[in-house]
């Protein structure tokens, strides 16, 4: 089919099912805007976002079954802008590079679709909000608001969120109109616009702290201190001002080599599944004890639930109600490592029954008093050598993924192949679906589980199993499937 028959039978997106895209790069300039390799949840906010920096946007056309879109900007000059400033620096989306380019369509035809019409609702609030003028390409500073502010966020609790995006060279806080806020300055555009896409409406902490999320007229930020309100990560000599004690914090060197250590409390928007939809409390700071009931009291031990809650954070202390062994305490190292393993695991099956998690009335775990023994009920966790996060900075904090049925496995020997791995876990009763080894790196694998709950049983069992050659296995869950 002719590019022109393709425009005339798809454009107005009523044949999705047969629509092909763009799939050549056309080297002519269009007032349409073709974008690829959408996340499968994309929104039609977010693909507006997209354009807004460059001028007004008069259509929309969103396709998700393809993961396409097509924008019809209002001028051929904004277009060729958005073009040429994403071919430098590629848009992210949710950690997804997307794609720009040309269209081969000069304008779009819409129809009145309940899709179409949403889209055009959407376009119609955003560009009615939208009172900045154009400019060539997005900024680099955000203006943040937060909303809703039930508990403190601090500097290095944005850094630590802000970071994940890209390089934050500059930051202030500040207290206008009785609001928090605060001016952040990445080093290109492009991360400040995948921050802004990914965070803009997201909650630090469970049902609070909303962030609202802008591009700022200014174009950079003049830093004078470096303290607890403001932060210039590329003039570590700044002085720390008259009236505020020196931040020796390892952070302002560390974010300006592109990384900032892992903070964990602050990392709720980004580490937990969204928990606020989830309706859990907030856990307040100092409580990281949490009660867990309906346990199965033939098969739970303390060292299967330092193991699970494990996975979320370093526990310190289980203890097994001695009354009631269908409940436990278990005391996490924090209260963010708490809401993580909450968030997690309430509901999940462990032993053939749905486990309910809650935030306990008592703020420590108590030991057994001397000579008074509980039949091994209670048990400190605190010096294991099993603890995931004790590592400052480890890798292990940005890979925390809800239970599924693949489990990731790393630490193999050589000589471990993979029915060796089969064997292993099909000796615990459960069903091996699947299994793939990394390729570049044997070390590593995937294993498919039957279910989630046989994968939990199967992370309980074979974490830190021994394999031979000084090797332990380490399990945890994976975001993949095979």
């Amino acid at each position: 089919m002719s590019s022109t028959g393709q425009e005339s039978s798809n454009a107005n997106g009523n044949d999705s099912k047969k629509f092909k895209g763009d799939i050549r790069g056309p080297s002519l300039p269009s007032r349409v805007i073709h974008i690829r390799k959408l996340p499968n949840d994309i929104t039609e906010t977010e693909v507006i976002s997209l354009g807004l920096p460059f001028g007004d946007i008069t259509n929309l056309l969103l396709l998700k079954a393809k993961n396409q879109a097509f924008l019809e900007m209002n001028s051929e000059e904004a277009a060729q802008n958005m073009v040429g400033y994403y071919s430098t620096m590629m848009p992210v989306i949710r950690h997804q590079p997307v794609y720009v380019q040309f269209s081969n369509h000069k304008e779009l035809k819409t129809d009145n679709s309940p899709n179409q019409e949403r889209a055009q609702a959407a376009l119609r609030a955003l560009s009615s909000s939208h009172v900045d003028t154009p400019v060539a390409a997005p900024s680099t500073v955000l203006r943040v608001v937060v909303e809703n502010l039930l508990y403190p966020v601090t500097l290095d609790a944005l850094c630590q969120i802000f970071s994940k995006f890209g390089t934050v060279l500059r930051i202030i806080i500040f207290t206008k109109n009785n609001q928090f806020q605060a001016l952040l300055q990445y080093s290109d555009g492009s991360s400040a616009q995948a921050s802004k896409l990914s965070l803009d409406g997201q909650n630090i902490y469970n049902g609070c702290c909303t962030l609202r999320i802008s591009f700022s007229k200014l174009t950079s930020l003049n830093v004078k201190y470096n303290n607890e309100k403001s932060r210039d990560f590329t003039r570590p000599e700044l002085p720390s001002g008259e009236s505020q004690p020196a931040m020796e914090h390892p952070a302002m060197a560390a974010a300006f080599s592109l990384t900032v250590p892992a903070l964990p409390g602050a990392l709720a928007s980004l580490a937990l599944p969204t928990a606020a939809r989830l309706g859990f409390p907030v856990i307040p700071a100092g409580h990281s004890v949490l009660l867990i009931s309906n346990l199965n009291p033939e098969r739970v031990t303390p060292h299967c639930l330092f193991i699970l809650f494990g996975v979320y954070g370093d526990v310190m202390r289980v203890k097994i109600l001695f009354n009631k062994k269908e409940n436990a305490l278990v005391q996490m190292s924090d209260s963010t490592q708490a809401q993580i393993a909450m968030s997690h695991l309430n509901g999940q099956r462990l032993h053939g029954k749905p486990l309910r998690i809650t935030l306990s009335k008592h703020t420590s775990v108590q030991l057994p008093r001397e000579g008074h023994e509980d039949q091994g009920l209670t048990k400190d966790f605190s010096s294991s050598p099993l603890h995931r996060f004790k590592k400052p900075g480890s890798k292990n904090y940005s890979n925390i993924f809800p239970p599924s049925a693949t489990l990731h496995l790393s630490n193999i020997p050589p000589s471990v192949v993979e029915d060796d791995l089969k064997r292993l876990f099909s000796s615990s009763g459960a069903a091996v679906k699947a299994f793939k080894f990394f390729q570049k790196d044997h070390k590593m694998a995937l294993i498919q589980m039957g279910s989630v709950e046989e994968a939990i049983d199967c992370l309980i069992q074979f974490h830190n199993h021994d394999l031979g050659e000084n090797h332990h296995l380490r399990v945890s869950f994976s975001k993949s499937s095979i």
